[in-house]
């Protein structure tokens, strides 16, 4: 078993790869580590994830409440948002959120990353939606956020950066580390003249693998509705920001006879 000790020192390590990849700037993201299920460990605020030793990390309960932290440490105030994913998805056993510049670059934009341009991104990540806007520090974040995280393994924040989870540190830094190239791309390949998308015959072989492998998490080869009733994925669909049931068409269909009706009153 991986002691306390260890488990910070490879936060530590996490936090000086986002730092040099350019994810964050001075004292900006942070990452949290489930160790039990009321005990979290998480980075401090006010500190630059490049330059922390594991006395810097930070213990919290299942409330964000501290247990454990040195000197003056203490935990970031965006540790709201960290606990919302874990009380939300039991599989996840860590949290990253950072500010890599092409993700969030997207995230400012109000443009999702759905575009299915590359295998790895779609096998791995599938869609990734933008949260509405919250104020930092708040429970406008973790509140956006929600209802998000059955559906998908990343998320853009608006105006704000990104978040990424996963069933282990290393996973969670991978996804954000992909979700940032992925942007990438996508940012290039537009100025090119736009990219080329997979079709979707080609994203639903894809999925088709991702479910052979049998990877973890929330994805649209395992959670769409129109997937799961056998029609083509909703991947780049267009309504990423709402995840698709059979609810929101009836929903819509709805909604739209009554504005019929009442045109027809008029």
């Amino acid at each position: 078993m991986v002691s306390e000790y260890e488990i910070k020192k490879q936060i530590c390590d996490i936090g000086k790869r986002i730092y040099d990849r350019g994810m964050v700037a001075a004292n900006d993201g942070n990452i949290s580590v489930k160790i039990s299920d009321n005990e979290f460990l998480c980075t401090p605020t006010g500190v630059s994830k490049g330059f922390m030793t594991p006395e810097y990390i930070c213990k919290v309960d299942a409330k964000g409440n501290v247990i454990q932290a040195n000197g003056n440490f203490k935990p970031s105030s965006e540790i709201k948002m960290h606990m919302r994913v874990y009380e939300q998805r039991p599989d996840v056993k860590s949290v990253v959120h950072a500010h890599p510049i092409y993700a969030t670059s997207f995230a400012i934009a109000g443009i999702p990353l759905t575009q299915p341009i590359m295998p790895e991104a779609v096998i791995a990540l599938g869609c990734v939606p933008i949260a509405e806007y919250g104020t930092p520090s708040t429970m406008e974040i973790p509140d956006a956020v929600e209802k998000y995280l059955p559906y998908f393994d990343a998320v853009l924040l608006a105006n704000h950066g990104a978040l990424a989870y996963s069933d282990s540190l290393l996973a969670a830094y991978h996804k954000m580390e992909s979700l940032e190239f992925y942007a990438e791309l996508l940012f290039k390949a537009r100025q090119l003249g736009g990219p080329k998308e997979l079709s979707n015959t080609q994203v639903e072989r894809l999925y088709e693998i991702r479910r052979q492998f049998g990877l973890s998490g929330k994805h649209p080869a395992d959670v769409c509705a129109r997937n799961k009733n056998g029609e083509t994925s909703c991947h780049n669909c267009g309504a990423c920001n709402l995840p698709k049931t059979e609810a929101s068409d009836s929903d819509l269909v709805a909604e739209i006879t009554k504005k019929v009706l009442a045109s027809l009153n008029k």
